[in-house]
């Protein structure tokens, strides 16, 4: 039994924290503008304007609840991405990223996307990642990542390129989404019968959280 006085501080947190996220979403681009299938231009210029760039993604990232963003989601075809896969990790921004490296084992999760509003779908991606890029300052950054960390950059440089998840997931997963996409519904996989890892037996993994990668 809980007191209602103590609730009602927390509802108004939830709905601050609502409000804030809708704030943030509203500046994101959603499926079906043509930027999101667009092919990001090389950081060129390291200066004030890259890193107050950086600092409005860190901003909107956090605000809509996301891990990952690549600038592409907010309208600009350069290839910027920032990112931030736990709490406590660092909030990283990393300019003109490229896949060094990818491991042979693979794992399927669920992902979501803040420009695919109320849409997940599985993908199937490395579990293991090494990328290379450069900082807001121009200095040469090397990434090491497993987990959701790989799967995060991985999700962000796909958007760079101008591919979305839906293009990684299979035909009725995609259908599905697609189909609600157009509708203004929601749409998520089918769950796994049980909450461990499910052996496919190409080395890949089934991951059954049901918590959606959102980026």
């Amino acid at each position: 039994m809980s007191d209602r006085r103590d609730e009602e501080p927390a509802e108004r947190l939830e709905a601050e924290l609502l409000e804030r996220r809708e704030r943030a979403l509203a500046s994101v681009v959603k499926f079906g503008d043509p930027v999101l299938k667009s092919k990001a231009s090389p950081v060129t210029e390291f200066d004030a304007g890259l890193r107050a760039e950086a600092e409005r993604m860190f901003e909107i990232m956090c605000g809509a609840m996301g891990v990952g963003l690549a600038a592409t989601q907010l309208g600009a075809l350069r290839r910027l991405l920032v990112f931030q896969a736990a709490p406590d990790a660092e909030p990283t921004a990393l300019a003109n990223p490229s896949v060094e490296w990818l491991s042979g084992e693979t794992e399927v999760a669920e992902e979501g996307c803040l420009s695919l509003p109320r849409v997940s779908v599985d993908v199937e991606r490395p579990l293991h990642a090494r990328v290379s890029g450069f900082d807001v300052e121009g200095a040469p950054l090397e990434i090491e990542a497993s987990g959701l960390e790989a799967r995060v950059l991985q999700h962000e440089i796909d958007h760079l390129d101008g591919v979305l998840m839906l293009d990684r997931a299979e035909r009725e997963q995609r259908r599905g989404a697609l189909r609600a996409l157009r509708e203004g519904d929601s749409y998520t996989p089918p769950s796994v019968a049980d909450d461990e890892p499910e052996a496919t037996g190409d080395g890949s993994a089934r991951h059954a959280s049901g918590t959606p990668v959102d980026a």
